[in-house]
């Protein structure tokens, strides 16, 4: 199972639709992740670029991909990028690993 970091911002007809009424996102956001075989770790509303952004943790690119789909095609956000994460211990991996790259770079 791998990590991502989720940024969305809302668009302008859902930002009023909460306003008028209220109603708990990480909810929803927490059946949405569930339905693709994830599962929500954290999910905070945001001041400045992105409205909201969570982290999710699932099986897959393909479940995590499915999940910006679904809910970029509901016409209810204006932005959303997705970020595959790493834990410390694969960063670490990553860079005993870089020690055998074969790379020569531009002369």
């Amino acid at each position: 199972m791998a990590y991502y970091l989720l940024q969305v911002s809302y668009s302008s007809n859902a930002v009023k639709a909460m306003v008028a009424n209220p109603q708990n996102r990480e909810d929803a956001a927490r059946k949405a992740v569930e339905s693709l075989g994830g599962s929500l770790k954290a999910f905070y509303f945001a001041l400045g670029e992105f409205d909201v952004a969570l982290i999710a943790e699932f099986p897959d690119n393909k479940s995590a991909a499915a999940l910006s789909l679904a809910i970029g095609s509901s016409g209810s956000l204006s932005k959303i990028r997705t970020t595959v994460l790493m834990t410390t211990a694969e960063g670490m991996e990553s860079m005993r690993s870089a020690k055998a790259a074969k790379y020569s770079p531009p002369a």
